[in-house]
């Protein structure tokens, strides 16, 4: 077996390796210190924080955009609605104006002016 590139002492060393239920190579893994545990742990936890921080501000960005959505809403609506006052308000003075009374008298009620004995005044 020659493997370009390795080291001489390598290359013997895999070939005389026998092959095992993991792939031939044996690795010896190093048990953790407490310190090392207790920084990952840190690590970990630090971690799991940002991403709560991250999460919330998203959220507040979102909540933020729908109010703001909800408010331009709700200013449209304020605008179409004192529009309509305004015109019906013109509405209402027209309506009720003498000049537009007089004229609905005389022409849907047959209304005139008052004959000299209608009108009777109290004393």
């Amino acid at each position: 077996m020659s493997v370009v590139g390795a080291p001489p002492s390598w290359i013997g060393h895999v070939a005389a390796t026998p092959r095992g239920a993991r792939g031939g190579i044996a690795a010896v893994r190093r048990r953790m210190t407490s310190a090392e545990r207790r920084l990952a742990r840190q690590v970990g936890l630090g971690a799991l924080a940002a991403l709560g921080i991250a999460l919330t501000l998203v959220w507040v960005r979102l909540h933020v955009v729908h109010t703001g959505y909800e408010l331009s809403t709700a200013r449209q609506l304020e605008l179409r609605l004192e529009q309509e006052q305004r015109e019906l308000e013109i509405e209402i003075a027209t309506r009720t104006s003498p000049r537009r009374l007089e004229e609905v008298a005389r022409r849907r009620l047959g209304m005139g002016p008052p004959a000299p004995g209608q009108v009777v005044s109290e004393q």
